[in-house]
């Protein structure tokens, strides 16, 4: 029970340390000092409430326990010895060490799409993603604001990965750490890809702060989460994707923010 509790508190200590310090410096630097500067071009030209902030952090912090539980229930107990969770980098050789990164963003994609897209079933909806939905105008403490349903399926990708690779403890620590950056981005409310970018011959298939947006906005489409292949081949893009891309990076300053 030491080493459950031991990895529950250093995974809880480096979650919530991420998620604070990059939703609240992103949050600080858009929402406050550069309100006014740039808020034309804010994808959604209105601003959520303080209502909405309070949510979406009370339910990232849940989210963040559940979120250290898993691993500790994982790798704190003997369950441990059933994975392929390793220590020394060079057991399975370096090739492998640098090659297992894509992989697992390739893996997390395919997770998220299928899962995400599931939740929107009407029959699961409610239960586990309609919380996450409330951010119709998402901001970056959005990233985590999942009911607690929603939070177990989410931590489900560290499970996959301890039990379909052989992994370590950094790549764990780095791709958790772009994770929050990426999702953080995805709530951000502005645009950081160029103009045209969408229509890149690699652009247009990188998933993008526009496209999420659409997605909290209008509930339907646009279920992927680093990529946009499956929403591509699946047939779930929202056909205004590419008009509300171009709009929002066409702005000019003259519009003006509720």
């Amino acid at each position: 029970m030491n080493s459950f509790w031991q990895h529950f508190s250093t995974t809880l200590q480096t979650v919530s340390l991420r998620y604070f310090l990059f939703a609240g410096t992103v949050w600080l630097v858009w929402y406050v000092l550069l309100k006014k500067k740039i808020s034309f071009k804010k994808i959604q030209l209105r601003f959520p409430n303080s209502k909405d902030y309070r949510r979406e952090i009370f339910y990232s912090v849940i989210t963040m326990i559940i979120f250290a539980l898993v691993p500790a229930f994982i790798l704190g107990t003997p369950v441990r010895q059933y994975t392929f969770f390793y220590k020394d980098i060079h057991q399975y050789g370096m090739l492998w060490f640098w090659a297992a990164f894509p992989l697992m963003f390739l893996v997390h994609d395919t997770y998220f799409y299928w899962t995400h897209r599931l939740m929107h079933h009407p029959a699961l909806f409610k239960t586990f993603h309609l919380l996450h939905h409330k951010s119709t105008n998402p901001s970056p403490w959005a990233a985590y604001a999942f009911y607690p349903t929603e939070a177990v399926v989410e931590a489900g990708i560290f499970i996959v990965f301890v039990f379909i690779m052989p992994i370590t403890f950094w790549h764990l620590f780095f791709f958790f750490l772009f994770m929050i950056v990426y999702n953080v981005y995805g709530h951000l409310g502005w645009e950081i890809y160029p103009k045209g970018f969408n229509k890149h011959w690699l652009g247009k298939w990188i998933n993008t702060s526009v496209n999420h947006n659409q997605h909290h906005q209008h509930f339907k489409g646009n279920y992927g989460l680093y990529f946009l292949w499956w929403d591509r081949w699946m047939g779930t893009l929202r056909n205004d994707y590419d008009l509300k891309f171009e709009e929002v990076k066409n702005r000019l300053p003259h519009l003006k923010t509720v």
